[in-house]
């Protein structure tokens, strides 16, 4: 287990423990606009910056969902949680599977928001070469942001987006993380994992679209749930952000529900 501690901020004192992942493009600021009106009674939120990024930015490291799940586990051991849950964008929601995978009875739940399957999103042609060469072109992060939220969102709010991005992500650790996130198919060791699983996707996103978490998400997690948000894209927490925290929310405080088939919702 690597010594290494993920900086992170923790808000509220709630008895339900919640690790909060960012995703590809930005630090642990990608919950920002959620973070006024989590219910901070109910749960603990610890927001995360993977290696790489925000005040980890200068890290050392393979920049890999299975390193960032052992960062998570060594976090949770220094906090004390021995049982807790994990939100996850895009990519960290990879991150959420692979502690699935991991170390299933440590979680009471996951969650994805937009999240990058298990089996990887293999990128191919003039795809891979957006999405490689974004680590140095600021206008590739630009258009990938615009494509994945349906080319819906305002200019100011794209080039926002992307100046954060830049700010907060290292350019070699950006690019390193791409050969994990995309290229590695782990989903045989997800499948019929118990630990429930919601799966929260924008119906603007083209990318991670509600079909692809039919397809994945809940085929491989008994106790999967989907939720589909009609105004989203891939970015939930800045498109749609009280509608994310109600799905996201209800869920966690099903914990002590008994267990039932998979279920989806709209």
């Amino acid at each position: 287990m690597t010594s290494f501690v993920l900086p992170h901020e923790v808000h509220g004192d709630g008895a339900h423990q919640v690790f909060a992942v960012h995703g590809w493009f930005a630090d642990r600021s990608a919950y920002a606009a959620i973070l006024p009106d989590l219910d901070r009674s109910a749960f603990t939120y610890a927001l995360v910056d993977l290696r790489g990024y925000g005040e980890a930015r200068d890290a050392a490291g393979p920049y890999t969902t299975a390193e960032a799940a052992s960062d998570l586990l060594a976090l949770a051991e220094r906090l004390g949680w021995e049982r807790f849950s994990v939100l996850g964008h895009s990519m960290g929601g990879a991150v959420a599977q692979r502690l699935a995978a991991l170390a299933p009875d440590r979680l009471r739940r996951i969650v994805g928001v937009s999240p990058v399957p298990a089996s990887g999103l293999p990128l191919a042609g003039e795809q891979a070469a957006l999405f490689t060469d974004a680590a140095e072109q600021p206008a590739n992060r630009r258009a990938i942001i615009d494509v994945t939220t349906g080319g819906r969102r305002p200019a100011a709010w794209l080039d926002r987006m992307v100046a954060r991005s830049l700010e907060r992500s290292d350019a070699k650790a950006f690019r390193a993380w791409l050969d994990s996130w995309a290229g590695e198919d782990f989903h045989a060791d997800v499948e019929g994992c118990a630990v429930p699983a919601l799966a929260v996707a924008g119906e603007q996103d083209p990318a991670l679209s509600p079909a692809v978490m039919r397809q994945t998400w809940m085929s491989w997690f008994p106790r999967a749930e989907l939720v589909t948000l009609p105004g989203a894209g891939h970015y939930a927490m800045d498109e749609t952000p009280l509608e994310l925290i109600r799905a996201v929310e209800d869920f966690l405080r099903a914990d002590t529900e008994v267990p039932g088939a998979a279920r989806e919702s709209a």
